[in-house]
């Protein structure tokens, strides 16, 4: 009798918009995925489930099992349900369908940590979507001016001057890493960082305490998904080497590759982001490198619409879920 071979095992880790783009290109592969996504956002709805409910941030995780549900049957329908953001209501008005579903199971069922495990059934998801930690806990970052912003949606949408660089970041108080995310990158064959913000999407994992610890030792290759654009109140003028740099002072030289976008952005797109100070991250990786670069066609052509009732500013043009899939499965 023939011997199966496992499926290899690939572990995102990030949040919102990137992590949602990887996980959609992948899921036609036969992989097994993961998604660790952080758990520290503190913008729009978000705040909301934080104050208002006492529960932790839930936005990462619903764009996950979105990306991840099953595409067949009524599964469209239960997609654009859970993304489904209420246009009117004072009360409602900017929240989603798929947070409120959320909150309502966590109350019924007692546990948060349950209700996400049972969202991702009613999704029937390909793999599994994991907090990176359920510390409830907060984003700070200290500028080289010597100020301190205490909440992610700050630093997201800056009201100070965005050209100054974030000299330190860390979470208040400590985080304690979900044993589960541990498991995952230990037993993962490739792990994908990014794309994703910086500093609120992809680092706030790398924060938690035995994540970093995690990625050094972990015997999967480490892949890291350089952004197309620059973020104003984040990475202003960074290049792709900044990036890096930055990475590396969580965990070290472990980056195994490095994947760039080689072509030009719409534009309109550029037009639109010049006003926000934002420009596409410079290929600035010159000579021998520790990690492999790969330079592709990787970015999408299609500028996003964004709902009305959202009030966080969004990215206008993503990575291309298909293309970058494609470029990630050529690494297994």
């Amino acid at each position: 009798m023939a011997k199966t071979t496992a499926p290899k095992r690939i572990v995102c880790i990030g949040g919102g918009t990137g992590t949602f783009v990887v996980l959609r290109g992948l899921k036609s592969y036969p992989f097994h995925l993961s998604a660790i996504v952080t758990m520290s956002d503190s913008g729009g709805s978000n705040k909301r489930l934080r104050d208002e409910f006492g529960l932790l941030p839930t936005s990462d995780i619903r764009q996950a099992f979105v990306a991840l549900s099953h595409e067949n049957g009524g599964g469209g329908l239960l997609r654009k349900l859970f993304m489904y953001r209420f246009q009117k209501g004072r009360g409602i008005r900017g929240m989603t369908f798929g947070n409120l579903f959320m909150a309502a199971l966590s109350d019924i069922l007692g546990s948060q940590e349950e209700a996400i495990r049972q969202t991702g059934k009613v999704l029937r998801i390909h793999g599994t979507v994991i907090p990176v930690s359920f510390t409830d806990t907060n984003l700070y970052a200290t500028y080289e001016d010597g100020h301190t912003v205490s909440e992610e949606h700050l630093i997201d949408e800056p009201v100070h001057d965005g050209r100054l660089r974030i000299t330190k970041a860390y979470l208040k108080p400590e985080a304690r890493a979900n044993g589960d995310a541990i498991k995952a990158i230990e037993s993962a064959d490739l792990v994908v960082l990014g794309p994703g913000d910086l500093y609120t999407s992809v680092i706030p994992n790398l924060l938690v305490s035995g994540m970093g610890a995690a990625l050094k030792r972990t015997k999967a290759k480490i892949v890291y998904v350089v952004n197309l654009m620059t973020k104003y109140g984040q990475t202003y003028n960074f290049g792709a080497s900044d990036h890096i740099r930055v990475l590396e002072t969580f965990i070290g030289p472990s980056i195994d590759y490095v994947i760039l976008n080689k072509t030009a952005i719409p534009k309109r797109a550029l037009e639109v982001y010049a006003k926000a100070h934002e420009q596409p991250v410079a290929d600035d990786i010159m000579g021998k490198t520790a990690y492999r670069v790969i330079r592709e066609d990787v970015a999408g052509s299609v500028l996003i619409e964004q709902a009305k009732s959202d009030t966080l500013v969004r990215s206008l043009i993503r990575h291309d879920s298909e293309k970058l899939a494609a470029v990630l499965a050529t690494l297994l």
